[in-house]
């Protein structure tokens, strides 16, 4: 965890405002004037491949790329396994990881983040089956898929054990499947009964394929999403986050979150493995 001290350094360092900031990136980093980026396209709207172009795009990718400007840096997007992305900061393939993950407490003993969007676990179904699960309890003793490559089928888990089973009721029947898009294909097809996704991913979704999806109740988890860095690169952690701080201030974070209707997933400040920078 960061220190307070470190934090408001940061916001000092926003204020001054005149500083080169590509100076203040890591020499390896500076020299070249790249950014090497990890990242898997497969969750929109975060990052996915445009359908009529195969071109990168998304929430991440806008935001990546404004974040390198500000560096005054190229960056390289570097597509990678979600099961590979730690391995790649520690072997020196990627530099950070913008890629819809979440900073969790588990993973901060090998990364730091610098958190961007507050999101959370939700449930959801087809539109055909809205009446059938109301609420998020309707769905106990019920098949429900997520992604296995994510947190969701623990959260579930956990979910399952203190909402349904304390109550006396059927646990949740967990499946995990081959990523968000596998959920939805399984769901469409009635092996599942619902599945669970990011509340950030779904109205994207659901204005892609209208009348398709409803969702179920309220998300179940609070969680941020996070740039990744490698523990030992405090130096471009910390230069990063200038560069957030800096897109906050002047509305370019607001107008990315805009252009992908994600602006209630917004967070108000810089924010360093889920705390908050101190502006005093």
């Amino acid at each position: 965890m960061i220190s307070k001290a470190i934090l408001c350094t940061i916001v000092a360092l926003v204020a001054t405002g005149g500083v080169a900031m590509a100076q203040e990136l890591p020499e390896r980093i500076a020299s070249k004037k790249t950014i090497v980026v990890a990242n898997v396209p497969n969750y929109p709207p975060l990052e996915f491949k445009d359908p009529k172009t195969n071109t990168l795009t998304g929430l991440d990718i806008d935001l990546g790329n404004a974040l390198a400007k500000k560096l005054g840096i190229e960056i390289k997007w570097e597509e990678i396994s979600f099961e590979q992305m730690v391995s790649a900061l520690t072997t020196g393939r990627a530099d950070m990881i913008l890629s819809g993950m979440s900073d969790l407490p588990t993973r901060r003993d090998t990364l730091d983040f610098v958190d961007y969007l507050e999101s959370g676990a939700q449930f959801y179904t087809t539109a055909d089956r809205k009446d059938q699960y109301k609420t998020p309890t309707d769905l106990c003793g019920k098949t429900v898929g997520a992604s296995r490559r994510t947190s969701f089928p623990k959260e579930m888990e956990t979910w399952s054990k203190t909402i349904c089973e304390a109550a006396g009721k059927p646990a949740l029947k967990i499946v995990g499947t081959e990523g968000s898009a596998d959920a939805r294909t399984q769901l469409r097809q009635k092996r599942l009964d619902a599945a669970v996704q990011g509340s950030e991913t779904l109205p994207y979704l659901m204005s892609l394929e209208p009348n398709t999806y409803a969702i179920i109740g309220e998300p179940f988890t609070s969680v941020y999403q996070g740039m990744g860095f490698a523990k030992k690169d405090t130096h471009l952690r910390d230069a990063v986050a200038k560069a957030f701080a800096e897109m906050i201030k002047d509305g370019t974070y607001e107008e990315v979150l805009k252009k992908w209707d994600l602006s209630a997933a917004k967070v108000d400040s810089v924010m360093i493995n889920g705390e908050a920078a101190q502006t005093k």
